[in-house]
């Protein structure tokens, strides 16, 4: 008997060495030493302090700032544990929306968002009135970037074609020109919108 559980138990110890800890420890070794920034969540800081992720989108209400898309996350409800409350861009409950296309609350909440966002226009991107399937995207269309530059610059009295031209450097390409769609990282690009300053001159 113990012939036959000898070789089983050295083999379950070493294969769980190998594979629980030391290829770990050996992935987030290199990773830390090729990507240390990708491995550390891709942190975005200003003035020394971590202000939020690449990675991670998050909620701009502020008129002065540039507005991510909706998110149609959930958090307990603090009053009934058994229920759940809008709680936009919590990465603890990504998820997207399961609201059909015929949920009156659906369609009550997009033409209302049509109503914020689209400044009197009848037709607004598509990202500014619908969730994406993570409920954490950190990106928007530049076409929606471009609809909210008016409201910004009005709001920080600045001239929109100063803020036309952050928004175009910001825009982010197909990766190898191939993959992907041409998006802007909402953080970063107010994070640029706060060093501009708000001035009014150019």
């Amino acid at each position: 008997m113990l012939t036959l559980l000898r070789p089983a138990l050295v083999l379950l110890a070493f294969f769980t060495a190998l594979t629980g800890l030391i290829y770990p420890l050996a992935i987030t070794g290199v990773s830390q030493v090729l990507f240390p920034q990708a491995a550390n969540g891709s942190l975005v800081s200003r003035d020394g302090k971590v202000v939020g992720s690449r990675l991670i989108g998050q909620s701009f209400t502020s008129e002065r700032y540039f507005w991510s898309r909706p998110s149609a996350t959930g958090a307990a409800d603090p009053n009934d544990p058994s229920k759940t409350v809008d709680a936009p861009y919590n990465a603890m409950g990504s998820a997207g929306s399961n609201l059909g296309p015929l949920s009156k609350k659906l369609v009550d909440r997009v033409a209302m968002d049509v109503q914020r966002i689209g400044n009197g226009q009848s037709s607004v991107p598509g990202d500014a009135v619908t969730t994406s399937a993570s409920g954490l995207d950190p990106h928007v269309s530049p076409a929606f970037a471009m609809l909210q530059v008016d409201r910004v610059a009005k709001a920080r009295g600045l001239q929109p074609r100063r803020v036309r031209l952050l928004v175009e450097q910001a825009i982010e390409t197909r990766w190898l020109g191939l993959i992907g769609e041409p998006r802007v990282n909402v953080l970063l690009l107010n994070l640029a919108l706060d060093r501009m300053g708000a001035d009014g001159a150019g």
